[in-house]
């Protein structure tokens, strides 16, 4: 493993989101790779027990240190962990005890994001700086912001309390890890194939990157896709995960909607019944009903079919996109010096809810993530069908994970928590009793950015269960 390279301290503010076209080209102009690693520095510098130094494993004995203190018993580092090759490495950011605590030690930890994010995400927003408000029956909380983000805590007080060790990894090709070629040789019809190919890519680093740690086993955090990875993991090396932590997994439910070709004969079925029958009632696009034989101005009837025409060529169009292995990552790049601005989007959108000093920092994080060449994220398609469900379902699959496991979703979020529910029933049904489904309220699929309280204390309930000698609370 060799770490990542010093960036010169102190390390500047962030820029400007750009606002024009003008400002958005500076901003492309300036990014690089030196810049992707100061992008994360300037947020990961804000823990309080976050250390640039590779030397920084042990306190200094002329310093008298509270015992409370975090730096006292714990040490944040990023840096790149070297897998077969200096081409291939993971992005890796390690929280690990000062002076380990045998007797309680539980397996290390492992965060993994999900599609086209970072590590960042998945750790910055874990905190304990909000107020609770309201107490739900299931005692996780509600939340309105307070003060900023950056006081992420709960993993660290954890670890300093268990002398365990949690490791947030950014996945092979995503991230700031290595941006090595994708390639899935099988054809398009063996899906199969396609699906365990695009599996490997990132799976097989992660086992890489266990075996040279020397881990026997692993406590596996994943959202969305990287949930999805991390349940198949675990269905490869079933002795090598002793938990799972699966927030808003992908690729879980069947897909519920009816094939093409399903689509296009039921079409042709209320074509037929509207001609033999003049009291025949369709659905219209905004979901009432109307009748089918009603006589239609001219104009009517060919900005209906000119609307209807133009929503069928948008929707092939982007399912061809998909089939062909189109990554959205990659149109924003194409936009060139105009890309920083889709970044300076996004982030008003996603973190309107953070103080706005705050934003700049996260947005050119997030941009320089989406500028890096395209690697990982050309496995979605393989993976996931139009529509983002799996083509390969994990609820077809789940009942093969014998470890505790725990689902985890946002009371809004697009990602059904129904999946979760029927995966509980199967995984029991099998014989696996240490599972449960959790809907956390006022969250949606990121369920750590919207309600990170609640996520706090659901996440450090979990890990205590793992911990030689636990006991539940009564």
């Amino acid at each position: 493993m060799t770490t990542a390279s010093e960036v010169a301290a102190p390390i500047s503010p962030a820029r400007a989101i750009p606002s024009n076209v003008v400002e958005s080209m500076s901003y492309w102009w300036s990014a690089g790779d030196k810049e992707s690693l100061i992008t994360q520095q300037r947020i990961l510098q804000r823990l309080p027990f976050f250390s640039s130094s590779p030397n920084a494993a042990q306190p200094d004995p002329s310093t008298e240190t509270n015992v409370n203190d975090l730096k006292s018993k714990i040490v944040g580092k990023i840096s790149r962990f070297e897998l077969d090759t200096p081409e291939r490495y993971l992005n890796q950011f390690a929280i690990t005890p000062i002076t380990p605590v045998e007797s309680s030690r539980a397996p290390p930890t492992v965060v993994l994001h999900g599609y086209g994010a970072g590590l960042i995400f998945l750790l910055v927003f874990y905190h304990s700086a909000f107020k609770a408000q309201t107490v739900f029956t299931d005692r996780y909380t509600s939340y309105s912001p307070s003060v900023s983000y950056q006081n992420f805590q709960s993993l660290g007080e954890w670890a300093a309390k268990h002398g365990g060790s949690v490791y947030a990894l950014d996945w092979l090709g995503m991230g700031l890890s290595a941006r090595v070629p994708f390639k899935v040789h099988a054809k398009r019809e063996d899906v199969e194939q396609r699906v365990k190919e695009a599996e490997d890519f990132f799976l097989d680093a992660l086992e890489e990157w266990r075996i040279q740690n020397r881990f026997e086993k692993m406590i596996l955090v994943g959202h969305s896709l990287g949930a999805y990875l991390s349940v198949v993991y675990t269905l490869r090396h079933p002795n090598r995960v002793s938990k799972l932590i699966l927030i808003s997994p992908v690729g879980v439910p069947h897909n519920p909607n009816v094939t093409g070709a399903a689509i296009q004969q039921a079409a042709a079925a209320d074509m037929a019944a509207a001609d033999s029958d003049p009291d025949f009632k369709t659905p219209n696009d905004s979901g009432s009903e109307v009748d089918a034989k009603r006589p239609k101005s001219m104009a009517q009837q060919l900005e209906s079919k000119e609307r209807v025409s133009l929503r069928r060529l948008l929707l092939a169009t982007l399912k061809m996109a998909w089939e062909a292995g189109w990554s959205p990552f990659q149109a924003a790049r194409s936009l060139g010096p105009l890309s920083p601005m889709i970044a300076a989007h996004y982030s008003h959108r996603r973190f309107k809810a953070l103080p706005s000093e705050d934003i700049p920092s996260l947005m050119d994080y997030i941009y320089h993530i989406l500028r890096a060449k395209g690697s990982g994220e050309y496995s979605i398609s393989h993976i996931l069908a139009p529509g983002a469900y799996a083509r390969l379902p994990l609820i077809d699959r789940i009942d093969k994970v014998t470890v505790p496991t725990t689902f985890v979703y946002g009371d809004r979020d697009w990602m059904d928590s129904k999946g979760g529910d029927r995966s509980v029933e199967r995984m029991r049904a099998a014989g696996n009793h240490a599972v449960r489904n959790v809907v956390i309220p006022d969250a949606g699929h990121h369920v750590y950015l919207d309600n990170p309280k609640a996520m706090d204390e659901l996440l450090v309930e979990e890990l205590d269960k793992t911990v030689p000698g636990w006991k539940s609370s009564p």
